[in-house]
């Protein structure tokens, strides 16, 4: 087959596996798949973790991280990437090296750097070669509010500080940023886009359920996913804050610690499924 005549867009994810299936390359592909986008990976690190914290992390060597991608290439068109857990320079390089080499479509940087358990998932060292490497690469950037404080060196706590962080990202080489508010307080879940020119403000109501594993991993799949289908920028990240909003609101009461987003609510209820069963 013609990889240009395939009906259904690829989308690719570049990041670490979650054995316990809430984030990282197993919450991507759930997430490219209710979407409508085939989902395929290249995984940089193997975590010991499940729901309630991150125990210890294996990284896979940069070459073999490297060939997942460039085989990927070689055999299919990819419409869309995701970038997610990459912990060291090495591994960053590869990435940025096996990008560069090809057409690469848009591409969503979600820039990994600690647990919600607080494991350090970027080494201190490679933050800067994300800055130079990947955020050049990146179409979008989907940094949290402490991820945001890391890349900017400043402090965030309400919206006008998101959009100072977002400009600054952008000016570091991002080409298009959305800095989430999760992290903050409020009625209101608040995330700052930016174009590179103006901003937009996208609120959703703040849910009261506890806050699921997993969410910026979603997210930014979902934006990728978006994109691959030929989605614009602004339209594409409405789209994804509206899927993962309603993933967090019918999050999965699984394990004892912070249970996953539920990626496939809308095709539960479509087939009338209770999630609880």
């Amino acid at each position: 087959m013609n990889p240009s005549s395939q009906a259904i867009k690829v989308a690719l994810t570049i990041a670490g596996a979650d054995g316990s299936g809430g984030a990282g390359v197993q919450a991507d592909l759930k997430t490219f798949q209710a979407l409508g986008v085939y989902g395929v990976s290249a995984v940089t690190a193997v975590t010991v973790q499940n729901t309630q914290r991150v125990y210890a992390v294996q990284e896979i060597d940069p070459q073999i991280v490297h060939d997942q991608i460039a085989c990927l290439f070689e055999d299919m068109a990819v419409h869309g990437v995701k970038i997610g857990m990459v912990a060291s320079t090495g591994i960053i390089h590869a990435v940025a090296r096996a990008l560069s080499q090809v057409a690469c479509p848009p591409v969503v940087l979600d820039p990994v750097m600690v647990s919600s358990s607080g494991y350090d998932l970027l080494k201190p060292d490679a933050r800067q070669a994300m800055i130079e490497q990947l955020l050049p690469l990146a179409a979008v950037v989907t940094p949290n509010i402490p991820e945001a404080e890391a890349l900017t060196g400043g402090t965030i706590s309400n919206p006008e500080q998101m959009k100072a962080a977002a400009r600054r990202i952008a000016e570091l080489g991002a080409g298009k940023v959305v800095v989430t508010g999760g992290h903050l307080t409020g009625d209101q879940a608040t995330d700052i886009l930016y174009d590179g020119r103006s901003f937009l403000r996208l609120d959703a109501p703040r849910l009261n359920v506890p806050t699921p594993h997993g969410t910026g991993c979603t997210f930014s799949a979902a934006i990728a996913a978006f994109l691959a289908k030929g989605a614009e920028f602004h339209d594409a990240v409405r789209q994804a804050k509206r899927y993962v909003t309603g993933a967090i609101a019918h999050c999965l009461p699984i394990g004892k610690g912070r249970g996953p987003t539920h990626h496939f609510y809308d095709l539960y209820a479509k087939a009338r499924i209770d999630r609880k069963m």
